[in-house]
């Protein structure tokens, strides 16, 4: 799976990779988690970065559901994902990810990236979900008016693949990491070409290293997760 990762590349150097607007506003994170708000880039403005939060609601759900991951083989045919794999994919910038293993002391966690850290894009789907009208008491002020609309929720998952050499020795599932000539083919190319490029990213440019157990809380942001720390 893929449950946190970073993206702690400069505002300059993304806005050149992906060849969008930056907000700058975007601060440097290393410990993207579920239920943020985080960069992604969808093939309705790839010209924009936007932020959406992670953990996937569909349109048609009657409360939220925070889908964080699909899996590339159900993709299409999952209930959850299949109308947003047709017609809503997106592009998820990051620099690193992380994955919980144990390599013998029990699970640690292990940050996985290139070597030379440069940012990529994992492939995602997004979702625009409209919270239902919650309806006020008859007791409060004095009838039964709806409530004022809630704003609506825009929402993204990760696609996750068989991992390759380097990542199954962490975990059985990673993130599918586009190659940068693949983007935006997986932004607009038809459902069927684009399931082509759900596959593992080879792993001779990845590495991994052991990081501190203080990435284990999301309340933990800052420069030192991604620093080796002794396995």
């Amino acid at each position: 799976m893929c449950g946190r990762y970073t993206l702690h590349t400069s505002p300059e150097r993304l806005a050149e990779r992906f060849d969008v607007a930056v907000p700058d506003s975007l601060e440097p994170r290393y410990n993207c988690s579920p239920g943020q708000e985080l960069p992604v880039i969808t093939g309705d403005d790839a010209d924009q970065l936007q932020r959406f939060t992670w953990g996937l609601t569909p349109s048609w759900a009657d409360e939220k559901q925070g889908l964080i991951n699909a899996r590339s083989e159900t993709v299409r045919e999952k209930r959850s994902f299949a109308a947003a794999y047709e017609s809503r994919r997106c592009l998820v910038p990051a620099d690193g990810f992380y994955e919980w293993a144990d390599l013998g002391d029990g699970k640690e966690p292990y940050r996985v990236a290139f070597e030379d850290d440069r940012p990529f894009a994992m492939a995602g789907l997004w979702e625009r979900w409209e919270p239902p009208t919650q309806q006020l008491g008859l007791d409060s002020f004095g009838g039964g008016d709806a409530d004022d609309d809630p704003e609506p929720l825009e929402t993204f998952t990760v696609i996750t693949t068989e991992p390759n050499d380097l990542v199954s020795k962490l975990h059985h599932r990673m993130a599918v990491v586009l190659e940068p000539d693949e983007e935006e083919q997986w932004l607009n190319e038809d459902p069927d070409a684009a399931a082509a490029l759900l596959d593992p990213y080879p792993a001779d440019e990845f590495d991994y290293f052991r990081v501190s157990d203080r990435v284990n809380s999301p309340t933990n942001d800052d420069p030192d997760l991604i620093e080796p720390v002794d396995a």
